[in-house]
């Protein structure tokens, strides 16, 4: 166990001999890396160094050809160099306003990446420099010893890999989602050097070959069963089978093994759950000889290993299987620490007691530190919360002033119970709180918010910790929290256009902008002006925004889009007493189209309530007749899908009214922009949608 751990701070080092095992580097949060080895199952240290600042990433380097067996790491906008010993040779501060969160090492060149930019070292002195429209995530670069020139890869959160040349970008790449990590494919690159494996926030996978002016991607792996993000990644052949593996660890504790079939198509060959996020994942021989394992690193600081060794003796036909000595040892002695261990708490607590009965006694608040992610997820276009914390967590407490619904997420154990809240005085929607079995240090939840709705989310997280204390963590609920960036729009959609004309500055528009709507970067965009695209994720509605000094344009297929920019731009404009022309363009036909791309949704709801009704009569005709051949197929169907359809029908209250809720909207916002208000008719407009059909919807909304 060490501290708390970063992104990519644990790599082994290279073997040296044929046959001998890997020393083990990892770096944490306190600033100290740990290099040992394992001798007879126990850890054996070879260096640690003295504890200094957070560092965020560790890279193993060398001269090219060379074992790479030289440590660097990086701490705040420092990198250090340390030989395999422990000694440390290089001290270089990067100058830099912020701290360096990516790293990549290559003979003498050094790439470095804070927030938005990129920077490129060769023996220390300045080379190239680059400035990102989005956040860096991490970088990788291109064997240059292959390629003969150096191609520096990032990976960015607008869900972009941006291939550089010198200090230009040479091309982007789209990939499905935002990536989080990249590695070179087998270590150097695959046959050509130019393969790069990348892994995204939502937990896709995708392999991509990189060439001089374009890109091709040679596969891609989805996230059906809605896995965790993919953390780190690496390329060993574990299985032996002399075909490399990809070894995979994500933010919900899964490591997986893909292998690959004779169509080179990876295929997933072997899967482990831990409790914790897997922050470093590498193949190697590490515990016994000839024996290769997958090491993980996760959040809190576990280094463990996975191991080929078969750890039972094969048992003939009528022994029991035994385990072996060497494995009850371990267990035996593992008991004795443990018991130790538990002697060493209860000392240590009593004399906390008696000390802090004392007159000079003085209570220090401990400091603990929370990894979190409030993440839009496509599929079901609701937030993922993810907390995990380094000690144990006690309890959770959400306070929301927006209204929100909490979901239900299968891996949560924890208890959840509700408190009553006064939304009118105190602005409190929701008051929920979360208690935790023993040992729970990561929690997952799903909220589900309404556009047009917004304000902020808060997380109270109390570990469990003596004296008892609380970390605070804040998410902004944005008015189009739905809409997620994507790169291009269809733009044969009958479209409505707004316009503000106005003396707003460049920066002053693009904060109103990312006030609006999530996954926009915070740093004003270099250049005049710029053009984002959005796709709503639950609907599929579209919008268009593109905005410069003194005037903005946006374009939506949505009435109700276009109507929500309109109350909160005018709104913080106001706030800053400026004056705004607006002026908007509103297409009639869009409305049938909105309502077209809600009709599915809202039928399938009614029908799985119809379905819902006839389960009890069905199973009480399938008891009476004692089978259930004699029905027609469709009724046979839902009897077999009966389990599902209660499930979904749980969740269907609040879908339906979700539902209601935007095609009353779009109604009143129709009318709202041709000066007319139509609050009267809405109960007409419940009426018809409890016998709904979409024709008679239609001709409401064009006579109204």
């Amino acid at each position: 166990l060490v501290g708390v751990t970063s992104q990519k701070t644990m790599r082994l080092l290279p073997a040296v001999g044929r046959k001998a095992t890997q020393k083990v580097a990892v770096a944490d949060y306190d600033g100290v890396i740990t290099c040992f080895g394992m001798k007879k199952g126990e850890a054996v240290p070879v260096f640690k160094t003295l504890p200094g600042q957070k560092i965020a990433r560790l890279d193993l380097g060398g001269a090219i050809g060379t074992p790479q067996e030289k440590i660097f790491v990086c701490a705040g906008s420092e990198v250090k160099g340390f030989t395999k010993k422990g000694k440390q040779f290089l001290s270089f501060e990067a100058n830099l306003t912020e701290s360096i969160n990516a790293m990549h090492v290559s003979g003498a060149d050094l790439f470095v990446c804070a927030s938005y930019i990129y920077n490129h070292y060769c023996d220390c002195k300045d080379q190239d420099y680059y400035l990102s429209g989005d956040k860096i995530n991490d970088i990788v670069c291109l064997p240059a010893e292959n390629l003969g020139r150096i191609v520096p890869v990032l990976a960015c959160q607008d869900r972009v890999l941006r291939v550089l040349k010198g200090s230009e970008l040479l091309y982007d790449i789209e990939v499905p989602g935002p990536p989080c990590v990249l590695e070179l494919y087998n270590r150097d690159g695959g046959t050509n050097g130019e393969d790069i494996l990348y892994g995204t926030i939502d937990g896709k996978l995708g392999l991509i070959r990189i060439t001089d002016s374009s890109s091709s991607s040679k596969w891609e792996i989805g996230n059906e069963k809605k896995k965790g993000g993919v953390l780190c990644m690496d390329t060993f052949d574990i299985m032996g089978d002399g075909v490399k593996d990809i070894l995979v660890g994500r933010d919900d504790g899964t490591v997986e093994v893909y292998g690959f079939d004779c169509s080179n198509e990876p295929t997933l060959r072997f899967e482990h759950v831990l409790s914790e996020s897997i922050t470093s994942i590498q193949g190697g021989c590490v515990g016994k000889e000839s024996y290769d394992e997958v090491l993980t690193a996760t959040y809190t600081g576990w280094v463990t290993g996975l191991t080929t060794e078969p750890q039972q003796a094969e048992a003939g036909p009528g022994e029991e299987v035994k385990m072996s000595r060497e494995t009850q040892s371990k267990v035996a002695s593992l008991r004795a620490e443990l018991d130790q261990l538990q002697m060493k708490v209860l000392q240590g607590r009593e004399k906390y007691q008696q000390t802090s009965q004392s007159s000079t006694a003085v209570s220090a608040v401990p400091m603990f530190s929370v990894n979190d992610k409030f993440t839009l997820c496509q599929d079901d276009a609701s937030y993922s919360l993810a907390l995990e914390v380094q000690t144990a967590i006690d309890n959770l407490l959400l306070q929301s002033d927006v209204p929100i619904d909490l979901l239900d997420v299968d891996k949560n154990s924890a208890v959840v119970s509700f408190s009553e809240c006064d939304s009118e005085p105190n602005g409190n929607f929701l008051l929920a709180t979360y208690r935790c079995q023993a040992n729970t240090t990561r929690l997952e939840l799903k909220v589900r918010s309404i556009e047009g709705q917004y304000g902020t989310l808060q997380a109270y997280i109390t570990p469990r910790l003596q004296p008892k204390t609380c970390q605070v963590r804040q998410y902004l609920i944005k008015p189009l929290s739905l809409h997620q960036r994507t790169h291009a729009i269809d733009q044969d959609r009958p479209m409505n256009t707004l316009s503000l004309v106005g003396q707003f500055s460049f920066a002053e528009i693009h904060s109103w902008v990312v006030f609006c709507l999530p996954e926009v970067p915070e740093k004003t965009p270099a250049g005049e002006n710029i053009t984002f695209y959005f796709q709503n994720t639950f609907l599929g509605t579209q919008l268009e925004a593109t905005y410069c000094k003194g005037e903005s344009h946006f374009k939506s297929d949505n009435i109700s889009t276009i109507s929500i920019l309109k109350d909160v731009l005018s709104k913080e404009a106001t706030k800053r007493k400026i004056n705004l022309n607006i002026s908007y363009d509103i297409n009639d036909d869009s409305v049938g189209h909105t309502l077209k791309m809600i009709h599915p949704k809202l039928e399938y709801q009614l029908l799985l309530a119809k379905k819902v009704q006839l389960i009890d009569a069905l199973k009480e005709l399938q008891v009476h007749e004692g089978t259930a051949d004699f029905l027609i197929p469709e009724y046979r169907n839902i009897l077999d899908e009966a389990a599902y359809l209660l499930e979904e029908y749980k969740k269907q209250p609040a879908h339906l009214e979700r539902l209601y809720g935007m095609i009353t909207d779009l109604f009143i916002d129709k009318f709202k922009f041709k000066g007319q208000n139509v609050k009267t008719k809405v109960s007409l407009l419940l009426e018809i949608l409890d016998n709904y059909d979409l024709d008679s919807l239609m001709n409401f909304f064009n006579e109204a």
